[in-house]
């Protein structure tokens, strides 16, 4: 059979895609943007039959029956290696469906492989073209390491996707069945920045020199940073996540990619997610490579860019400089994510240029509480370690940690805490020793 007889014959219908889960199954599903949508709201319907089924996913964008009903418990659980709404509610329901997996973003994958090999592969794709070929379009952060060892791949066809480069390309061969599904592409609609997060960015954009290359989140804070770096030149793209700010700055002619010492002239990703506008200037568009995260994300691999600057948030920040990210207190709030891995990457960058920020609001709850503290609330899980903390910013200033004393970076750090909370962060500073 040619490439198009193989991808017909391959076709099913969602249900008959969602039978194929069996009890005691790790179903891994492609993230965000990627999301499988259409099979993902119809697992449900098999869980009378099955029993501990393990649903792995990185940010999941709706709530979904199968993890949502608290009569799924023993039936399914999703185990999210960052959580998104739905899953916060699960858990703060007490559904009994919801789990976290601790991992660094780039050994998602290689990590879950080691512990069990996946059973069924989930993800989405783009009609194949004249050659056979489909492009998995927005994400291969862990999906195209786990279709390499799961067994059975079973790919949404979305003919809104856009078909994008670099390691994104899988012949109709090596999937086991093609469901047919159109609908819109998540979108993500770009965060309006406040006051505050233009304060802060307007301070990270001073850190960023001509010629460096960014690794930047989503969110009002590293959107903010975004537009107040449009008068830099010559700007690169080595990143986790790719957004519509990205796009802008290289339609301004601010981002360029021509001084990356790493793979130059290139914007390199493992997952992008944004607006419709974004996605038809992803599609067909040779200057964007999609590599899986396991290569991205490595330290190893962040590290070999000039002038590295990594911009990642946080919940919190204790004097030491232990970096909260993902959890407060024991009460997990998201996940790891990448900020670990390009936040060692920068700051060992080889040519000794790069830095890594770390950016918060000065207080939380609506002003109650301040994110600068003594040390971090009880169980609160370390997303990056003291020793790998280069710079922090709040709306109040810049905290330089690297290679400094305990008693200095209290002192920084209080310096950029918010005025109302300083006075009593000193005292405390004093009763601990820091000071």
């Amino acid at each position: 059979m040619n490439a198009q007889d193989i991808y017909r014959s391959k076709r099913v219908a969602i249900d008959e895609a969602v039978s194929h889960i069996q009890s005691d199954n790790d179903v891994i599903v492609a993230q965000c943007a990627s999301e499988p949508q259409g099979c993902m709201a119809r697992f449900h319907i098999v869980g009378d039959r099955v029993q501990n089924v393990r649903v792995f996913s990185v940010l999941t964008l709706r709530e979904y029956d199968f993890y949502m009903k608290p009569e799924m418990q023993g039936h399914f659980e999703l185990a999210s290696w960052f959580h998104a709404p739905g899953s916060r509610a699960a858990l703060k329901a007490g559904t009994g469906t919801v789990t976290y997996v601790p991992n660094m973003l780039h050994r998602a994958a290689t990590d879950r492989i080691h512990a069990r090999r996946p059973d069924i592969f989930f993800g989405t794709c783009t009609p194949p073209d004249k050659h056979g070929f489909v492009s998995l379009s927005l994400g291969i952060t862990y999906e195209k390491d786990i279709m390499d060892h799961a067994r059975l791949v079973i790919l949404e066809v979305n003919p809104r996707l856009p078909r994008t480069f670099g390691d994104t390309q899988v012949h109709v061969s090596a999937v086991d069945f093609f469901v047919e599904h159109d609908q819109e592409v998540p979108s993500l609609p770009a965060p309006v920045p406040n006051a505050t997060d233009l304060q802060i960015g307007a301070y990270i954009a001073d850190l960023v020199e001509d010629g460096s290359t960014l690794q930047l989140g989503i969110g009002g804070i590293p959107n903010a940073a975004a537009l107040a770096l449009k008068d830099k030149k010559d700007l690169g793209v080595h990143t986790e996540m790719l957004v519509d700010s990205m796009m802008e700055l290289y339609q301004m002619g601010v981002i360029t990619n021509a001084r990356k010492a790493l793979k130059p002239g290139k914007f390199l990703t493992t997952f992008a997610m944004g607006s419709r506008k974004f996605y038809d200037w992803l599609d067909d568009n040779v200057a964007v490579e999609f590599q899986r995260g396991s290569w991205v994300n490595n330290p190893a691999i962040v590290a070999q860019n000039s002038r590295m600057v990594s911009v990642n948030t946080c919940i919190s920040v204790d004097f030491t400089g232990q970096v909260a990210s993902e959890s407060i207190g024991t009460s997990q709030y998201s996940g790891t994510g990448g900020q670990s891995d390009t936040a060692q990457g920068a700051v060992a960058g080889f040519d000794g240029l790069g830095k890594s920020i770390i950016a918060c609001y000065s207080t939380a709850k609506n002003g109650t509480v301040s994110t600068i503290t003594p040390t971090l609330p009880l169980g609160s899980a370390v997303t990056l370690h003291r020793a790998h903390v280069d710079h922090v910013v709040t709306e109040h200033g810049v905290a330089r940690l690297r290679g400094r004393t305990v008693r200095e970076r209290t002192r920084e750090l209080i310096s950029i805490a918010h005025p109302d909370f300083r006075a009593e962060l000193m005292e405390q500073a004093q009763k601990l020793g820091y000071l």
